[in-house]
């Protein structure tokens, strides 16, 4: 529940909340949320999410646990480590050499193909799996987007962009 519902006492009787629901972040929600489905047997190779999501440690790691793949937005100034520390991601993003940027697309979108320059970045860790910085940058404006990305197996880069980019159709409301 949000926290605004959770201390209205008033508000939460009125609605039927039980007293025992407490607050929980969006990401402690995602947690129980996709651990629940999962465990119900559904079946899903990829997670996709924002900021608020993959700055956060635990939901990696649940998802790490599971073996299942991830690209999550994370900020400007997320914490990436690297084999000589931690650094920045829009730090890290200075040392890519100019080969690692590949134009692809992130999908359709309403006016055609959505083209991004993509560059991939190895994070550093020793657990099993493979652990990347995904970095998008708008051909036009030079804006950079960053994700962490998780796989079990090596992926190819187009693979990752090809989950990010769903990442929208998701957010889409249909009727």
């Amino acid at each position: 529940m949000p926290r605004s519902w959770i201390t209205d006492a008033a508000r939460c009787r009125s609605a039927g909340i039980p007293e025992e629901v407490g607050f929980a972040t969006k990401p402690a929600l995602a947690v129980r949320m996709i651990g629940r489905t999962l465990d119900a047997g559904v079946r899903a190779a990829w997670v996709a999410a924002d900021e608020v999501y993959g700055g956060n440690p635990q939901l990696r790691s649940a998802l790490e646990d599971r073996q299942v793949g991830y690209v999550l937005a994370v900020a400007c100034d997320h914490q990436i480590a690297t084999r000589a520390g931690k650094v920045r991601a829009d730090a890290l993003v200075k040392k890519l050499p100019k080969r690692a940027w590949q134009k692809l697309s992130a999908g359709a979108g309403a006016k055609g193909h959505r083209f991004y320059d993509w560059a991939l970045a190895d994070v550093a860790d020793d657990r099993p799996g493979h652990r990347h910085l995904l970095v998008r940058r708008n051909r036009n404006s030079g804006e950079l987007a960053f994700y962490r990305c998780y796989s079990a197996a090596p992926v190819p880069l187009a693979t990752l962009v090809r989950v990010a980019g769903r990442r929208w159709t998701v957010e889409v409301c249909h009727p």
